[in-house]
C-alpha cells in the first residue's frame, strides 16, 4: 500500500490552493479596472476569497484529525494567510474602497502580521513556541469577514446598503484586537528576548 508524500496530502493541497487564490483575486481587480464597474469581477474575487478562507480552517483541522501535520504545512500555512490578507488589503486600498483614516486600520493589521512573524521566527530559533490564543482566532475571523465585506464593496452596496461601511467598521474592530494580540505576543516573547 503506497502512502501519499506529506507535501501532497490533502491539508497541504488546501494550503497550496489558498496561495494560488491570491493571484486570481488580484486578476479580478485588474479585470474590474478594465471593464469599468464590473460587479462580476468583485463577486468572483469575493467567492475566491471565501473559498480560500474556508480552506484556512480545514487544512489545520484535517491535518490534526488525520495526523497529517508536516513541516511544510506548518511553514506554508501562516505564509498563505498573510499573503491572502496583505494582498487583498492592498487591493482595496489601491482601488479606493478604503481610504483616508481607514487605511490606518489596514496598516495596523499589516504591521502586526510582520512583527509577530518576526517574533515567531526569532523565538523558533530559541526553541520557544508561542501558541495562538483564542482572542487571536477571533481577530482572524473578524478580519476575514471585514475583508469579505470590503471585497464586495460597491457591488455589495447595491445588494445590501452600507456593505462597505460595515467592512470598514469590522476592519477597525479587527485592528483594535490586532493591537491587543500583538502586544500579548510581544509581552510573551519579551522575557526570551532580554538576556
Amino acid at each position: 500500500m503506497s502512502t501519499t508524500p506529506a507535501a501532497y496530502n490533502i491539508p497541504n493541497l488546501l494550503t497550496y490552493a489558498r496561495i494560488l487564490a491570491v493571484p486570481l483575486i488580484v486578476l479580478c481587480f485588474f479585470v474590474e479596472g478594465r471593464l469599468q464597474s464590473s460587479d462580476f469581477a468583485r463577486w468572483t474575487a469575493l467567492g475566491l476569497f471565501a473559498v480560500a478562507s474556508i480552506t484556512d480552517f480545514f487544512d489545520g483541522y484535517l491535518a490534526r484529525i488525520w495526523k497529517q501535520t508536516s513541516n511544510i504545512g506548518r511553514m506554508l500555512d501562516p505564509i498563505a494567510d498573510k499573503l491572502l490578507v496583505a494582498s487583498v488589503l492592498l487591493l482595496v486600498a489601491a482601488d479606493g474602497t478604503i481610504a483616508g483614516w481607514s487605511i490606518w486600520a489596514a496598516i495596523i493589521i499589516l504591521c502586526r502580521e510582520i512583527l509577530v512573524s518576526g517574533l515567531r521566527e526569532y523565538l523558533a530559533a530559541l526553541k520557544v513556541s508561542v501558541p495562538v490564543t483564542r482572542i487571536a482566532k477571533w481577530k482572524t475571523t473578524i478580519q476575514m469577514v471585514a475583508i469579505a465585506f470590503l471585497l464586495a464593496g460597491p457591488a455589495g452596496d447595491k445588494v445590501l446598503p452600507y456593505t462597505t461601511e460595515m467592512g470598514i467598521g469590522l476592519l477597525w474592530l479587527a485592528a483594535a484586537i490586532t493591537l491587543y494580540t500583538g502586544y500579548d505576543y510581544f509581552r510573551a516573547g519579551l522575557k526570551h528576548m532580554v538576556d
